[in-house]
């Protein structure tokens, strides 16, 4: 049959490259697909211009536990070991300070008491005074009049990190060297999936040109999509999705590393981070935003790419009550109109300014420039029967020859992680081999020891 396959990967972004990568590299897997709706890889939520380019090791992620960045530091490590054994260094994977701060005497005791915590986990973490901060990032500390900011800032982090990484030339490295590997396996491009069906004991896909792709296991890893192709075979019934839109602003190049701050622990979002940006040079960007859109996928005009199944799974009131728990809680609700303020002309620039002079306090108005056309949707999942919103990735595992992926941050980091247990489980449902000793001994050396 043409266009049969052992595997088709649906989503060609970082997480769907990654297993191409893995199941290529470390199984005896004979023939692989990856399919993709764009004219190429990486083009939505993996391009550089949609996510911070940041490895997030939970080193300065503020609303990591000790318990989740020990997992996420392994999952982050390899990724970084993937690219400097393959020599990616200044190209794709970059050297960077980094750092959390905390602002103001609560903030600062906060700061205090995490390094602490979680020095054991990073030995080389290193913690930083205010005239430290000064040292490394004199624009965190001055003012508008060359003086120092009246506020306490205390921060901890590193001198020098690899922890910046453009994720959309890391998915089309993961493909190139899966082709290498084995030169049957195939890319799709232009492939927009319209239904997936059982057939001859696995699974057509099908576009909506009409064109089908067959396979023996499906891994749908299509970001916002995924919930909504996993429910049109009947699957994730009891889940929902929020999708949330991050908007960036540029400034000049005024920070020499990336400077993340204190996240509120009730908001499910990422607090403000400012970022070198690794691809357009001389521009620092500061953000995210998040302000919850009716979309999958974020288009430059306000009423495009409205996504009719979003009404489908969502217009249902155990969705409608987790929304009402949500806004109930007055931090969050002044902080969604807030991120909605912060999209509106004229008055937005200027209501953000406030938040990005947490960073950069001698910021003005005129440094600020709306990054359009960066920042991406991520689908936060709602669970319905337990009424709540689930942070983190979500898996659904049908246990019948198809996986559905959700992968909102730190997905892209942790792209290689799910790839091994993805691959693990198509390789065991398919009677083949996965070479886990290789695996670790190239991506988590760490972790040769648990084996």
């Amino acid at each position: 049959m043409q266009n049969e396959f052992d595997v088709v990967v649906i989503g060609g972004g970082v997480s769907g490259c990654a297993a191409f990568y893995a199941l290529s590299e470390y199984s005896d897997i004979k023939r692989i697909a990856i399919i993709e709706k764009c004219d190429g890889l990486a083009k939505v939520s993996s391009s550089p211009k949609a996510n911070s380019q940041t490895i997030h090791d939970g080193s300065i992620e503020t609303n990591y536990t000790v318990e989740k960045a020990k997992k996420v530091k392994l999952s982050a490590y390899k990724v970084r070991h993937y690219a400097l054994n393959k020599n990616l260094q200044n190209k794709i994977i970059f050297e960077n300070q980094k750092m959390a701060i905390g602002v103001g005497e609560e903030e600062c005791e906060f700061m205090k008491k995490r390094y602490e915590d979680f020095k054991e986990i990073f030995p080389n973490l290193e913690f930083f005074d205010k005239n430290k901060i000064k040292e490394l990032e004199p624009r965190v500390i001055l003012d508008s009049s060359g003086n120092d900011r009246f506020e306490n800032v205390l921060g901890s982090g590193f001198q020098k990190d690899w922890c910046a990484m453009n994720f959309g030339l890391l998915s089309e490295n993961f493909v190139q060297e899966a082709k290498k590997i084995n030169p049957n396996n195939e890319v799709f491009l232009n492939f927009r999936v319209k239904k997936i069906e059982p057939r001859s004991g696995g699974y057509a896909v099908i576009s909506q040109n009409g064109d089908e792709v067959y396979a023996k296991f499906v891994l749908v890893n299509a970001g916002s999509y995924s919930l909504p192709l996993a429910q049109s075979m009947g699957y994730g019934m009891d889940l929902g999705c929020l999708p949330v839109a991050g908007s960036f602003y540029f400034v000049p190049d005024l920070l020499r590393g990336k400077v993340y701050t204190v996240q509120n622990p009730k908001l499910p979002f990422a607090a403000v981070h400012g970022d070198p940006d690794v691809v357009i040079k001389g521009k620092t960007r500061i953000g995210p935003t998040a302000l919850t859109m009716p979309k999958l996928e974020r288009n430059k005009h306000w009423l495009g790419g409205i996504s009719l199944d979003l009404f489908k799974m969502d217009l249902n009131k155990e969705v409608f009550k987790i929304a009402f728990d949500l806004f109930s809680d007055k931090e969050i609700r002044d902080y969604v109109f807030k991120n909605i303020v912060f999209e509106l002309p004229y008055v937005g620039k200027r209501k953000f300014l406030k938040d990005a002079q947490k960073i950069i306090p001698s910021l003005r108005l005129k440094d600020l420039q709306y990054a359009d056309g960066f920042g991406e949707v991520r689908p936060q999942v709602l669970d319905r029967t337990k009424r709540k919103l689930e942070l983190g990735e979500k898996k659904i595992a049908t246990n019948k020859a198809i996986t559905f992926n959700m992968t909102p941050s730190p997905g892209a980091t942790s792209c290689l992680q799910n790839a091994l247990v993805d691959a693990q489980e198509i390789v065991t449902y398919l009677g083949g081999k996965f070479d886990l000793e290789r695996f670790y001994q190239d991506l988590s050396p760490e972790e040769l020891d648990s084996l």
